[in-house]
């Protein structure tokens, strides 16, 4: 518009400018004489002084134009202003009706995505990269998917871990339940029985009932931390009181399979972590370095600390842990090729749920017939 304007400025001022040019030729040619200074000063006086000759010729200076030239120029400007703010508001009507037609679409769209979201149907690609409204939604209900869909599926691993828990603790307990069912059934329906069997049979049923108390306790701490409703108190512990009072737990254990459990360290050293249940976690390592250890042999403890964390290392002379049994051994229920008929398989996973509560890691190396290291780092 603004060019328009100036061609229009320089139309009218080259028109006028020819018709004063053949006025004052005309002048010069009936008046040489006439001062060309004068005829200047004329061209650039700025006052209205005899403004009524040319109302004689009924030319009104207010009203009329003195060149006609310029008011064809003036019309042909005005239907040429008049057309281009047509087209102009033609073409912005139709951007915006182009503009609400693509954001109905795109409504339409995200109404659908919604549908499908409703459905149950997360496998939606609506990542946006540019930054409209309409995009910046697309890519919020986006992450809203990837969540749901996250959710769903963690959902659906935890149905899958429930079935194969419960399914698991029903054969738990399934078989102590039976053996004891059997034992006390022997023993109604055999009145006169020996003491001997008797006893023998009273024995087996205590001791089922010890693993059973030892697995329902167990389950209900691993419940706990499942549901996060574990609060620990952390301080500052020594390690060696830890490793004393596991130790003690573990010495009848050991004194059946007449095993000696060494202890080398520093004994100033001290991790922040709940007492009682890192007493729980290193009770469960050695009831499982018992368990695969030989008679008459010995379990090494050693624990250090360096700028970056406090490390325990327990390290037993057994019978070692085969390599495809590893990698399952901190899951739950799981029993190796050497595990004893009392294994329940729940220990080392309710250890290593401790220890990473208390910002810890757990690994196991192993060799058979040359024994097992589990390895314990606390983070400061």
């Amino acid at each position: 518009m603004h060019g328009l304007n100036f061609y229009e400025y320089k139309t009218y001022t080259q028109k006028f400018n020819q018709k004063i040019n053949l006025i004052v030729s005309k002048i010069n040619e009936k008046y040489p004489d006439v001062n060309k200074t004068d005829l200047v000063e004329i061209l650039n006086n700025t006052t209205s002084e005899n403004n009524y000759l040319l109302r004689e010729y009924g030319i009104d200076l207010e009203k009329d134009s003195l060149i006609l030239e310029n008011d064809n120029y003036f019309l042909k400007f005005i239907i040429l202003n008049i057309s281009l703010i047509i087209i102009l508001s033609i073409l912005l009507l139709l951007i915006f009706f182009k503009y609400n037609n693509l954001k109905d679409k795109e409504l339409q769209k995200i109404t659908k995505y919604i549908e499908e979201i409703n459905n149950r149907n997360y496998k939606l690609d609506i990542d946006e990269n540019t930054e409209d409204e309409l995009s910046i939604l697309k890519n919020e209900i986006y992450k809203i998917t990837v969540m749901l869909k996250e959710t769903a599926e963690n959902s659906m691993q935890d149905k899958i871990n429930l079935k194969d828990s419960l399914s698991n603790i029903s054969h738990q307990l399934k078989t102590p339940l039976t053996s004891i069912t059997i034992m006390l059934d022997n023993i109604l329906e055999n009145p006169n029985m020996e003491n001997s069997i008797k006893n023998g049979f009273i024995k087996d049923i205590k001791r089922q009932i010890v693993n059973i108390n030892f697995l329902v306790v167990s389950l209900l701490k691993l419940s706990k931390f499942d549901a996060c409703s574990v609060h620990f108190v952390n301080k500052e512990e020594y390690i060696e009181n830890i490793l004393n009072y596991s130790i003690e737990n573990v010495s009848a254990l050991c004194d059946l399979k007449n095993i000696k459990i060494n202890i080398k360290g520093d004994k100033n050293i001290k991790i922040s972590c709940d007492f009682k249940w890192q007493v729980e976690a290193i009770t469960n390592i050695l009831k499982n370095c018992v368990e695969y250890s030989y008679e008459n042999s010995k379990i090494d403890i050693y624990y250090e600390e360096n700028k970056m964390y406090s490390k325990i290392e327990i390290k037993d002379y057994g019978t070692g842990i085969d390599k495809e049994d590893i990698q399952h051994i901190f899951e739950r229920f799981y029993k190796g090729k050497h595990s004893s008929n009392e294994s329940i398989g729940i220990g080392l996973a309710l250890s290593k749920s401790i220890i990473e509560k208390d910002n810890g890691h757990i690994i196991v190396e192993s060799e058979i017939n040359k024994g097992t290291t589990f390895t314990i780092k606390y983070f400061y």
